[in-house]
């Protein structure tokens, strides 16, 4: 593997990735697309270089294989990539654009995650997206129950009521029926109601 590349610019995709090299004297050395085993292999055979790449969604995991090689890594924000297309957008003039950003010396870049800190965060935002969600059911639900008159204070009271009348117990965000029969008689339900048959109406 030649030992001449300053930098490799990677703008990276999926299944393939656009490569341009990068000389001692800032001439394109090549500009190509690669396969991942291809990529993986170029870091691991490159002589340590400076590997430039867009701060996305998997530039931390290609970060953290090229500093495994002993590659200084560089991330450069989207924003500040895109000025430096100089033609129309594509992976080639992206790649360009990233060696562009990268040699700029007052250039700020981000710095690469380790695999515990981004751990840390996709658990954080899991988390923030099942709160969303469930806030979203719950005000869906009133809305619901609002078509029927019902209120959260309604419901509250009512669920209260079977809670003290020993119908229902609540724990751990469960609701466990204990008395069907006094359920049925309670809300004076009908069976014939409906049109099927089933375990909880004999």
């Amino acid at each position: 593997m030649t030992t001449t590349i300053s930098m490799l610019a990677i703008d990276l995709a999926k299944g393939s990735f656009q490569v341009c090299a990068i000389g001692p004297d800032w001439a394109v050395l090549y500009n190509r697309v690669l396969s991942r085993a291809r990529l993986m292999t170029l870091l691991a055979e490159q002589s340590a270089c400076v590997v430039a790449m867009e701060a996305c969604a998997t530039s931390h995991h290609w970060g953290r294989v090229a500093q495994s090689h002993g590659h200084e890594v560089r991330l450069v924000s989207a924003a500040y990539v895109k000025p430096f297309v100089k033609r129309q957008k594509n992976d080639k003039a992206d790649a360009e654009a990233i060696a562009e950003a990268a040699s700029r010396p007052t250039m700020r870049f981000v710095a690469v995650k380790g695999a515990e800190t981004q751990g840390r965060a996709v658990a954080f935002r899991t988390h923030q997206c099942l709160v969303r969600q469930r806030t979203q059911l719950i005000n869906a639900l009133r809305g619901h129950l609002a078509e029927f008159g019902l209120s959260a204070v309604h419901v509250n009271r009512v669920l209260r009521q079977l809670r003290e009348a020993g119908l229902v117990t609540f724990r751990d965000g469960r609701v466990t029926f204990h008395d069907h029969g006094g359920l049925v008689k309670l809300a004076e339900f009908d069976p014939a109601y409906l049109d099927q048959t089933g375990p909880l109406l004999t």
